[in-house]
């Protein structure tokens, strides 16, 4: 899609907010901002200068009122063949999200179906609204799952759970996905995004070391044995002796002041 000027138009709204929080919205509201290779792309560049910005303290990631992402668009897989998929290189673009250190909230209304589950599952912390339904569908059109929904899912809701979502195609309620572990929590439609950023800005406003070794370690401990991850743990907490965030939080609880966090 090209803009009035001939230049490829966004797909992407990214707004910064005070405190460090950005906004990143997917905006193909036609398609039920479904993952084109365009938006896959501008995706992955957006994260990627996220990732290295040391003012971004929380990213906040949604699609709109009817979608927060229905999946990948059709149009582009119809006629791909192997090699075409294949040079793709798709897990590049969806490892500049799941590599991002600052946490990453996910606000969902609506659809968040197949790479749109997927992309959700991406994140660090899931608002759903009431109404959101989350699914894999891919198995009802020949396919299955590409951007790690056998493998999250598994670990966030367990084999028999997931199983189901999978093998059936079919959707499930935001109240289901809360029960089985598959989202953080679920509020009223109309302020998913509100208490998404409200929950953003309460994080932004922590020790930004701090965060990121907690994000670092709790995905770790979906690949490694325990013993493996409580060394991990032990090290970075150590590690954190060194700042002078440890040192302002410590003397802002002694004083019973709010801390100044710095990221240092």
């Amino acid at each position: 899609m090209l803009g009035s000027d001939g230049t490829p138009a966004s797909q992407l709204v990214v707004e910064h907010h005070d405190g460090g929080v950005v906004l990143v919205r997917l905006d193909r509201p036609k398609a039920r901002n479904a993952l084109n290779l365009a938006l896959r792309h501008e995706l992955a560049t957006v994260f990627r200068t996220l990732s290295q910005a040391q003012d971004v303290r929380c990213i906040v990631l949604t699609g709109d009122e009817t979608a927060f992402c229905a999946g990948a668009d059709l149009n582009e897989y119809v006629d791909a063949t192997t090699i075409e998929v294949l040079q793709r290189n798709m897990h590049l673009l969806w490892g500049a999200i799941a590599e991002c250190p600052q946490p990453v909230i996910a606000a969902v209304n609506g659809y968040a179906l197949g790479g749109g589950c997927e992309l959700a599952m991406h994140a660090d912390i899931i608002i759903a609204g009431e109404s959101a339904q989350f699914g894999q569908p891919e198995v009802r059109i020949g396919l299955m799952p590409g951007a790690g929904a056998t493998q999250r899912m598994t670990r966030a809701i367990g084999k028999f759970a997931a199983m189901k979502v999978l093998l059936t195609g079919q959707p499930i309620s935001a109240a289901v996905a809360l029960s089985s572990g598959l989202v953080s929590d679920v509020v009223a439609d109309e302020i998913v995004l509100s208490e998404a950023l409200r929950l953003a800005r309460e994080i932004a406003g922590l020790a930004p070391l701090a965060l990121r070794q907690i994000k670092e370690l709790v995905l770790e401990s979906m690949n490694g044995s325990l013993d493996a991850g409580l060394r991990l743990e032990r090290k970075a907490f150590q590690i954190l002796f060194s700042s002078a965030d440890k040192t302002e939080g410590i003397r802002a609880r002694l004083e019973k002041r709010a801390p100044v966090f710095k990221g240092c």
